[in-house]
């Protein structure tokens, strides 16, 4: 008996360390991922986004275009001819790394509500597919073998769920009888499925949580934290103080102290679209210098095709940017942002006693900069050629000749005799 009374404690504290007691179910604390975990997140500076699913047999946003333009019924029977033949998660992955990507995030499950891992919880997901297999597992396997840090997206809102306060079209008509509790309940134990059978994940990314609320927010991430406290999670989750990154949409974000990343498509859509409008790679790289120059993360996102290759065009984008970081990431991977805050000349990145100057505007024959507290030891340009280099108590300015200015970026790099983190006066 005393036996079974110890082992009854044991399960008990064993319950309570890893859900909570009832205290805490009802307000758990908004604890952080380890800083340590933060800032290899960070140094990694560059991640693919990918954004999939049935809805890219018509071409059309995922989760948005549910209910208008195509119809809901139309639209939630999409997956039963949804069996992209091509998809090679290995060849994904080796993308991702020939772009020279440290991490994926992949959607696991958008609004629409069509999952696309093998969860127990619902019927609507990719195994009813005539696909029929596991995307998530195979790209978790295939990142890992690639040495790709693996993570998910995963929608808090669920427009096809009965239980979540809206549906579609673009989550604005209330559904009859919710019951939010019931949905808390599915989306928990989705959530637990994801990180026990895919992980470890560098991060959980929701999304959209509409009215999921703080408290319901801050006991899923505790839950996340709970299976797996080295886990990183954005700031979606309907509980903002339990991020540990903020994520400016479709836009470069603003220079500061908090963590960040953006999130941007490599076309116009999230989804696959025919013929959507591709950035040019002048376009990309002046994003991910000026996100990095920013202190943030960028997170480019494609939109695989529906036969489940990424769209050539695409491919060749992410290989031109990969060709770029072979010659030039040191300016990128472990940097941080600054010291300089960014300008029409561009933007400055940093590590230990170096500064990495990004030239962004090849007409600009002097760039001028303002004082620092350390003293320039050196220069070179990175990208080829030699610049003038003056500092005075005034200030720095920095000249390179026309004939050594890139039209993308020209990296001049200044070696100081302490670090550059604290360099600006």
């Amino acid at each position: 008996m005393r036996s079974i009374a110890a082992f009854t404690i044991v399960c008990c504290f064993a319950y309570f360390a890893l859900f909570g007691g009832p205290a805490a179910a009802e307000n758990p604390p908004a604890s952080k991922a380890p800083p340590e975990a933060l800032k290899k997140w960070q140094d990694m500076r560059f991640g693919m986004f990918i954004h999939w699913g049935p809805v890219s047999l018509k071409g059309t946003e995922i989760g948005w275009s549910r209910g208008r333009p195509i119809p809901i019924e139309e639209y939630d029977n999409l997956y039963k001819q949804f069996n992209p033949e091509k998809f090679d998660a290995d060849r994904w992955a080796q993308i991702a790394k020939d772009a020279g990507m440290k991490y994926m995030v992949f959607t696991t499950k958008h609004h629409d509500g069509f999952c696309m891992f093998d969860t127990k919880q619902t019927d609507f997901n990719v195994m009813k597919s005539p696909f029929s297999r596991d995307v998530t597992k195979e790209l978790a396997d295939a990142c890992r073998r690639q040495g790709i840090k693996f993570g998910t997206y995963h929608s808090v809102c669920d427009w096809h769920n009965p239980n979540f306060s809206f549906g579609s079209p673009h989550g604005k008509v209330p559904n009859p009888n919710p019951d939010m509790d019931r949905y808390e309940e599915y989306i928990t134990k989705q959530v637990e499925e994801l990180i026990r059978n895919y992980g470890p994940l560098v991060t959980m990314w929701f999304d959209v949580p509409q009215d999921f609320g703080r408290p319901r927010g801050a006991k899923l991430v505790a839950k996340v934290r709970a299976l797996q406290p080295d886990i990183l999670v954005n700031n979606r989750s309907g509980e903002p103080d339990a991020a540990d990154y903020e994520t400016p949409e479709q836009r470069i974000g603003e220079m500061q102290k908090k963590p960040w990343e953006t999130c941007m498509t490599i076309c116009t859509q999230w989804a696959w679209k025919p013929d959507d409008h591709l950035k040019s790679l002048k376009e990309c790289l002046h994003t991910l210098v000026k996100v990095v120059g920013g202190d943030g993360n960028l997170l480019l996102n494609v939109g695989p095709m529906p036969d489940g290759r990424i769209e050539p065009r695409q491919a060749e984008r992410l290989r031109e940017i990969g060709r770029w970081l072979e010659q030039y990431g040191e300016s990128i991977y472990g940097a941080r942002g600054g010291p300089f805050p960014r300008g029409d000349w561009g933007t400055a990145t940093h590590k230990e006693n170096t500064i990495y100057l990004h030239l962004l505007d090849p007409s600009l024959d002097v760039v001028k900069l303002p004082p620092i507290k350390r003293k320039i030891v050196s220069s070179s340009v990175l990208t080829g050629g030699s610049a003038a280099v003056d500092q005075t108590d005034s200030g720095i300015e920095v000249s390179v000749p026309k004939s050594d200015r890139r039209e993308i970026d020209t990296i001049v790099v200044l070696k100081l005799d302490g670090p550059a983190a604290d360099a600006l006066e």
